[in-house]
């Protein structure tokens, strides 16, 4: 298919690119990668809707602030591990922020301060749990890029053979195509989110 080889550009390309804060571009395509996942793993923590929402905003917002001095050191760590990081600071400043004013005189070193019953978000997300989200939110991800730049009616019998389980002929039944062409369209389009998946996993960059 025409444009295939213009989806998503490496993780790499992608955050060399945000060094520049006025990249609106760039940037916009990095939330519409990202955000999911960290909301998710701010509702997993045990954060509300609106928690989880700030937890994305200020995500973003920390990690636009340390791009300028962006570097590539695959020795250091990923840049899947580091945006954990990020996600998970985010989360505990969440978790301090329920705490009443009034009950910050407690002492901190004891059992009952406040301070003491903050849980710790990586007990509610640990790496396993990151890495399942990753990658749920990479095949995700996948799919949109692919869906956008397919036939809809494709999509759709993809979505229906694929996705939903409907046999070749119920598919071509409903969508008034021949069974042959709902297995031809399920073999392309495997091949390109296969393609897509491979693009997004290339490299796991380190900041």
């Amino acid at each position: 298919m025409a444009g295939t080889d213009t989806f998503i550009p490496t993780r790499q390309t992608l955050l060399s690119r945000l060094k520049d804060r006025n990249d609106q571009a760039s940037w916009k395509e990095f939330f519409e990668l990202y955000w999911k996942l960290i909301y998710n793993t701010a509702a997993k923590a045990g954060l509300s809707d609106a928690e989880a929402q700030d937890v994305v905003q200020e995500t973003i917002i920390a990690l636009s602030r340390s791009m300028p001095t962006f570097k590539y050191d695959r020795k250091v760590g990923t840049f899947k591990g580091y945006l954990l990081t990020l996600t998970s600071w985010r989360i505990s400043d969440q978790f301090r922020r329920r705490i009443p004013q009034a009950e910050g005189a407690g002492d901190p070193d004891t059992a009952t301060s406040p301070l003491s019953r903050l849980p710790d978000p990586r007990a509610f997300v640990p790496e396993t749990f990151w890495d399942e989200e990753w990658q749920r939110n990479l095949l995700d991800v996948a799919r949109e890029r692919v869906k956008q730049k397919v036939n809809p009616k494709h999509y759709q019998i993809f979505d229906l053979h694929v996705d939903q389980g409907w046999p070749a002929k119920k598919v071509a039944d409903s969508m008034g195509v021949n069974s042959a062409l709902v297995h031809l369209v399920r073999h392309r389009l495997t091949r390109l989110l296969r393609r897509e998946i491979k693009r997004l996993e290339a490299e796991e960059e380190t900041p």
